[in-house]
This record gives structure tokens, C-alpha cells and sequence, in this order.
């Protein structure tokens, strides 16, 4: 894999986008971020470079993807607006395409289903949950799972638990069939995200980590 300097990352002003953000600018990556109200995002350096728009729109991703390397998504699901996984996912890999970018980590939870599954009671349980009561955003999420496993891109999709949004850090268990864990630290994610940018140990796999 060619050298990667530069990451766009989508979902940036999100909760957990701006841990990624901080810990990609702390090891020295330049980043391209998707912000959608720039006004209202606060993290300021010299190597980031702020794209306004939305993700399901394909021109801005287009422009977001340029002169990048890699993609990390972090983006999630707004409340009361169009689904917004399978758009973004299909906006993002056709980018990639065009520009020849190969690396793409992406965030998303613990319902989405893989032929390689082995969960447990409780991780089906929560599954389950979310099927039932977001049932159009769950079948939105495996939509965008199908996109991924469809194309030829290098890809990585880390599946979590219940999201703490501190710094703290502790061991993380990475299984490939179950989630082992029912909480993850938002600086974990960060830090496991910007590490499979580079290393690839998970290439065209789906992930669970947690915090145990």
C-alpha cells in the first residue's frame, strides 16, 4: 500500500469523528474533513482542511476525496432526516475508484450482520432491538455492509458497543465474530481506526472492539 499522508474523514464534527481528527492530526497526517456547519466546528490547525457539505451529496465527496489517500467514516444517522449509510458508502467508493485511493475504515455498531457472525445471546439481543424499533435505519446500515462487501476496495468496518466519550483508554478485545465487550471509549475507537489506516490487519473484514 502506497504511503498514506493525507486522510479524508467523513462524520468529523460528530462525537467521535473529532477523536479521530485529534488523534490523525497528533500523528502527523494531514486531514480533509466533511463539516456541515464549519461556524460551529472548533478544531483549528494548520493540516486540516475543512470541505463543507453533506455526505450523500456525490460532487462533495468527490472534492473531500481529492488528493487523499485514505477515508475514515465515522458518520452517523441524523435524527428526522433521509438515511444517510448506503448514499455515503456508495458516494465514497466511487470516489475511490476514480481516484485510486484503496484504504477506507469506517465506523458503525454492533446490529450490522457478516457471514463470518458467531454473537452471542446478548449481542443478538441488541441486534434484535435495533431491527425492531430502526428498522429503516437498520436495513439502511446493512445496505451499506452489502456496498462494501460488493466492491474491491481495501476496507475496514469496526463494529462497537456502547460508546463512553472520554479519553480514558484501557485493553481492547478485537473478534471477529462477537462483540466481548459492552463499552468502548471514543478515544479507543479513534486510536484503532487511525492505526488499521496504516497496518491493515483487519483488510475486508468487519471487526467488533470493545473495552475489557
Amino acid at each position: 500500500m502506497k504511503n498514506i499522508k493525507k486522510v479524508a474523514v467523513l462524520g468529523g464534527a460528530g462525537r467521535t469523528g473529532k477523536y479521530v481528527i485529534n488523534q490523525l492530526l497528533e500523528q502527523g497526517f494531514s486531514v480533509k474533513a466533511l463539516v456541515r456547519n464549519p461556524d460551529k466546528f472548533t478544531i483549528q490547525n494548520s493540516c486540516l482542511e475543512i470541505i463543507k457539505g453533506d455526505a450523500v451529496d456525490e460532487k462533495i465527496i468527490w472534492l473531500l476525496l481529492q488528493d487523499c489517500e485514505a477515508v475514515i467514516s465515522t458518520i452517523g444517522q441524523r435524527p428526522g432526516e433521509s438515511m444517510v449509510a448506503s448514499q455515503s458508502i456508495k458516494n465514497v467508493l466511487k470516489a475511490m475508484k476514480e481516484f485510486g485511493i484503496e484504504r477506507f475504515v469506517l465506523l458503525a455498531g454492533l446490529n450490522i450482520d457478516t457471514s463470518f457472525d458467531k454473537k452471542s445471546i446478548k449481542t443478538i439481543m441488541a441486534t434484535d432491538w435495533m431491527k425492531t424499533n430502526f428498522p429503516e435505519i437498520q436495513e439502511d446500515r446493512q445496505k451499506a455492509y452489502n456496498f462494501l462487501v460488493q466492491s474491491d476496495s481495501n476496507w475496514t468496518q469496526v463494529r462497537v458497543p456502547f460508546i463512553e466519550f472520554t479519553d480514558d483508554s484501557s485493553k481492547i478485545a478485537v473478534n471477529l465474530e462477537d462483540c466481548l465487550g459492552d463499552k468502548i471509549s471514543a478515544f479507543d475507537i479513534a486510536q484503532f481506526m487511525v492505526k488499521e489506516i496504516t497496518e491493515s490487519s483487519y483488510s475486508r473484514k468487519s471487526p467488533f472492539i470493545s473495552n475489557i
